[in-house]
């Protein structure tokens, strides 16, 4: 694959704002130097958006923990973790070209427009020069956004949903997590095989972009390997209780329930349906199946005995390499690193923004430089491993990282509270592997790097 280079930058006019006499903010003064935020002395701000409080509150929590693990070894702190595996070998412990790392956080509540303000605080205020977190595709979109305009990168956290590098990609932002449509490629096969051709299947989605294209994905991989949908059925990001949502599926026909929530939302809906008797029922003849697309070790454990038997995917599992080797090599090292510092493995949320950290400072490296549109160009095209997924590509075309996908199951018999998932497969890249222009994710560009200045 060619490695497209970015040859036109964006302007952010600050004309306007320097004629009417007012004092410009600290990251507009900053481009006096050619970029948004530009480092000014030995040190250099990261910030980490995340939802400390809301339904994907557990998801923030691990998150931040991440974020924090990967300062510490870009600062020569602890055993370095992941430093020691990533095949790229530019970082030293040194901080990011010689300047120490620092961060500011924030809480996205899991709502777009705190995230957007809770950012806007960062990059005005605080002066940093890349921001990551989230765990919700609808605030990774506003974001993003915001990071375009500001010139600055925007590092995505925990995103699924196809929009994020489709109709709403962005030249300044970059997305290592898996998306929807890799899920319902990855689960498709799995799903035939466990439940037949044969099914009908009923979706509760949650009411924002990520459900709406993981129901579009699932609806898609399903309906082609012969399953039929008799229902779908949106339900709000603020729901806790979700009873009246199950109560109509055991008269709609259907006999697979398929769970489009995530967070605290999934272990609210998984659980009101397993008190509901549907995993006691029969359908059409069948055994009535749950299906979550798209869990985590976090929710694993938020659901309990629940989540036993039940199939899903996920972009990242803290027992791969044990189980499948070294071709998953870095796993173990952030595992450790992770285990010793907090006391318990980390989550695949906590995985993907540790290594979007890591990616970030390796671009600037490798760049020379904190120049966005220099950091855009470093991860465009950009091959590595040794990161815990096995070789790794950036595409350049819409910045979705394409790798391997862990397809999951609750696990019949845990060893203990951390040992809830068992993997049934990883299922190789070239499976999961589309054509930019793919009509999940048509629409929208993703234009020219913004450097602020």
């Amino acid at each position: 694959m060619t490695k497209r280079h970015v040859t036109r930058r964006g302007v952010i006019q600050t004309g306007a704002i320097a004629g009417a006499g007012l004092a410009l903010p600290t990251y507009l003064r900053a481009q006096e130097s050619g970029f948004t935020n530009a480092p000014q002395g030995d040190t250099v701000t990261l910030g980490f958006n995340v939802p400390q409080t809301g339904p994907y509150a557990d998801e923030g929590a691990d998150e931040l923990r991440a974020f924090e693990l990967a300062v510490e070894h870009l600062n020569g702190e602890d055993d370095g973790g992941m430093l020691q595996t990533f095949s790229e070998k530019n970082l030293d412990g040194t901080g990011i070209l010689g300047r120490r790392v620092e961060y500011v956080t924030g809480d996205t509540q899991t709502k777009s427009d705190a995230a957007r303000a809770s950012a806007r605080s960062m990059i005005e205020k605080d002066g940093a020069i890349m921001v990551s977190g989230g765990s919700s595709s609808g605030v990774a979109v506003a974001v993003q956004a915001l990071c375009q305009e500001a010139g600055i990168i925007f590092m995505a956290g925990l995103t699924h949903s196809n929009d994020t590098t489709g109709k709403d990609k962005r030249a300044n932002g970059f997305r290592h997590f898996f998306n929807s449509y890799m899920s319902g490629a990855a689960l498709a096969p799995i799903l035939a095989a466990q439940y037949g051709e044969d099914r009908k299947a009923y979706h509760l989605t949650a009411d924002y972009n990520w459900g709406y294209t993981t129901e579009e994905a699932i609806r898609s991989s399903t309906e082609a390997m012969g399953w039929e949908t008799v229902a779908a059925v949106k339900t709000p990001l603020t729901q806790t209780d979700f009873s009246s949502y199950i109560a109509p599926v055991l008269q709609s026909g259907a006999d697979v329930l398929v769970l489009n929530h995530y967070g605290g939302n999934m272990v609210n809906s998984l659980t009101n349906a397993v008190q509901f008797g549907l995993r006691q029922q029969e359908a059409n003849g069948k055994q009535f199946e749950i299906v979550v697309p798209l869990y985590s070790e976090l929710m694993a454990r938020g659901a309990g005995e629940n989540i036993t038997g039940i199939l899903g995917s996920q972009n990242w599992d803290w027992k791969l390499e044990n189980e499948l080797g070294a071709k998953y090599a870095g796993t173990n090292a952030f595992v450790q690193s992770f285990g010793e510092k907090y006391g318990f493995p980390p989550s695949q949320a906590a995985h993907t923004c540790y290594v979007q950290t890591l990616l970030y400072a390796d671009a600037v490296t490798r760049a020379g430089s904190f120049n966005p549109c220099a950091v855009v160009e470093a991860l465009e095209g950009f091959e590595f491993d040794g990161l815990g997924n096995g070789p790794t590509l950036y595409r350049a075309d819409d910045h979705q990282c394409f790798k391997d996908v862990v397809v999951v199951r609750g696990k019949e018999n845990p060893e203990n509270e951390f040992d809830l998932v068992e993997i049934v497969e990883v299922t190789p890249v070239d499976q999961v592997t589309y054509e930019p222009d793919h009509p999940q994710f048509s629409g929208g560009s993703l234009g020219t790097c913004n450097a602020g200045a």
